[in-house]
């Protein structure tokens, strides 16, 4: 049995990867149990690390810090390009509001942790720990932990506080998050469903959700009107995919002329269908695509042709395609209507109504092969990472701080697969991940990240609870999660009336924490959860990377 004792004990890259393949095994089976209906999920990885470390697995330190920084990049640039696509558009107006009450619960939970430092009540190392394992976000612990190796080299106990603390902290930081929601839905005796029925009834005039609508042209000023000249179709607002003329469906043209009494079927927001329906006439009883038999039939199709990535859904049509119309598209989770000046980008769904040869033909030119999405794309990954890396070592220089800040391997990454996936493509190059590629490639690097960060610190963990500060550190983490959710959650609903269902996104968005996402799904089916938790994740991601680093750059180093 001397191998078997070589193999868990004997320092070398097998005993590595076997080690480390134990711990993270062990740490998903852990995460899979459920407690009190929360599960820990892929922070389970986490703990089995601790309870490894402490019965004295180790690893090579060059080793362990090279599986901790590369799980560490693939987790945050593998995010970044799952997000990069909706990360400016939730910047715009729609979710500014949003996007400052995240901000606000972020900068909140910053000044109390200053305010432990400056205290004297815990030191820095450790405090970076508890706003990172409060806050649930593992990027910023990387942040933090990257940025003392800048200051601090050679004090193995002082550089594993920040993990230590971090273990200590996220099992309430979870758990405190859904203890939040739960708080202000007693306080403010809010019945889920009725929040689901008036988010719904105001989605009219604000969402953005793509949804259709049947009218009937009773309007004297749009008889004898092209499709095209429609103010709302002008402005690409709505997009009119059939008409009911003469009693036959037909597809909607640019070119097509109204009649009065003719039908439309449109595709918008609900509030831009309003409009629609202000300007058209009156709503249809009749539903053109399901009461109707009609040659034209409506598909998906995926965007998977090179040579199609960068054109307009305009210059599709003029390419012999005028008698297919593209109503919506889909990407990065993210639904909206199909107008004319759109960019197609590889992956994209495609939603386009015609006769079933002409859709036929569109789909042989778009490629519309899963087959091909599942193809690996090498290159475009690691010229990411590389000028992730790259963007992560420039020195940034800000007024009162001592020593320049960086991005890091958590920020530098982060930062480039949200520009590159904005971008989509270089030439022949493509930022683009599917989907099952992407969540792999995340739950590798996460699990990789947090299995170095228990073997790390496991071997100090269990004194640090029995002995040291512990149960201190405990205390002041719940603080740190609690006090922020709770003050901008009265905020959102006592004084800006924020619908609880968003709340619940915006709450769970603003520590990045799925699990808490998933209770809030759990108590009433809305997309209100997702989209707030989607709108806000990005800039949080971004600000805890870089608040936890200045942290550490600022009171370490003074």
């Amino acid at each position: 049995m001397e191998f078997l004792k070589n193999l868990l004990f004997s320092h070398s890259v097998s005993q590595a990867l076997f080690v480390v393949s134990l711990v993270i095994s062990t740490g998903v089976a852990l995460g899979n149990i459920k407690m009190g209906g929360v599960r820990l999920g892929v922070a389970g990885v986490l703990f089995a690390g601790l309870v490894f470390g402490h019965f004295h697995f180790s690893v090579d330190a060059a080793l362990l810090e090279f599986s901790q920084h590369i799980g560490l990049i693939l987790f945050v640039y593998t995010i970044g390009l799952h997000v990069g696509p909706g990360f400016f558009i939730s910047l715009k107006k729609n979710g500014l509001k949003l996007n400052l009450l995240a901000a606000l619960i972020v900068l909140i939970g910053l000044l109390i942790t200053i305010g432990f430092v400056i205290s004297g009540i815990i030191p820095t190392a450790a405090a970076v720990g508890l706003f990172s394992g409060a806050t649930t976000n593992t990027p910023s612990l990387g942040s933090a932990q990257e940025a003392m190796r800048m200051i601090i080299s050679g004090n193995a106990d002082v550089q594993n506080l920040p993990g230590l603390a971090y273990a200590m902290a996220y099992p309430f930081g979870i758990v405190g998050i859904i203890l939040a929601m739960i708080l202000i839905k007693i306080i403010f005796r809010i019945k889920p469903l009725e929040e689901v029925r008036r988010f719904e009834a105001e989605v009219d005039g604000q969402a953005k959700f793509i949804t259709t609508i049947d009218l009937k042209v009773d309007n004297l000023n749009i008889d004898g009107l092209k499709i095209n000249d429609l103010p709302l179709v002008k402005t690409s607002c709505v997009v009119i995919s059939r008409v009911l003329h003469k009693g036959e469906i037909q597809i909607a043209r640019p070119d097509t002329v109204l009649s009065l009494g003719d039908m439309i079927h449109g595709v918008g927001s609900q509030g831009k269908l309003q409009e629609l329906q202000l300007l058209i006439g009156s709503k249809s009883e009749l539903d053109l695509k399901k009461d109707l038999k009609s040659h034209l039939t409506a598909r998906r199709l995926m965007l998977t042709k090179s040579d199609m990535v960068g054109k307009t859904v305009k210059e599709v049509s003029l390419s012999g395609f005028d008698d297919v119309v593209v109503t919506r598209i889909i990407r990065a989770d993210i639904e909206f209507t199909a107008s004319p000046d759109i960019e197609l980008q590889m992956g994209d769904s495609i939603l386009v109504v015609g006769d079933e040869a002409s859709i036929n033909k569109l789909a042989s030119v778009l490629g519309d092969s899963l087959e091909e999405l599942r193809k690996p794309h090498l290159m475009p990954v690691f010229i990411g990472i590389g000028v992730g890396i790259l963007l992560g070592s420039v020195p940034i220089y800000l007024p009162g701080v001592p020593i320049p800040v960086k991005l890091g391997m958590a920020g530098g990454p982060l930062l480039a697969a949200i520009c590159f996936s904005r971008i989509s493509h270089i030439g022949q190059v493509f930022w683009f991940m599917p989907r099952s590629a992407n969540w792999m490639l995340r739950e590798l690097g996460i699990a990789l990240f947090l299995a170095s960060v228990g073997l790390r610190c496991g071997g100090q963990f269990i004194n640090t609870i029995m002995e040291g500060n512990g149960l201190l550190w405990m205390g002041l983490a719940a603080f740190i999660t609690m006090a922020p959710l709770l003050i901008v959650a009265f905020i959102a609903r006592y004084a800006l009336k924020m619908n609880y269902m968003t709340l619940c996104g915006l709450l769970a968005g603003s520590m990045t924490d799925p699990p808490a996402l998933a209770f809030a799904n759990n108590q009433a089916k809305t997309s209100a959860t997702s989209l707030a938790y989607a709108t806000v994740y990005p800039l949080v991601m971004v600000l805890r990377i870089v608040s936890a680093q200045l942290m550490v750059i600022y009171f370490m180093n003074s």
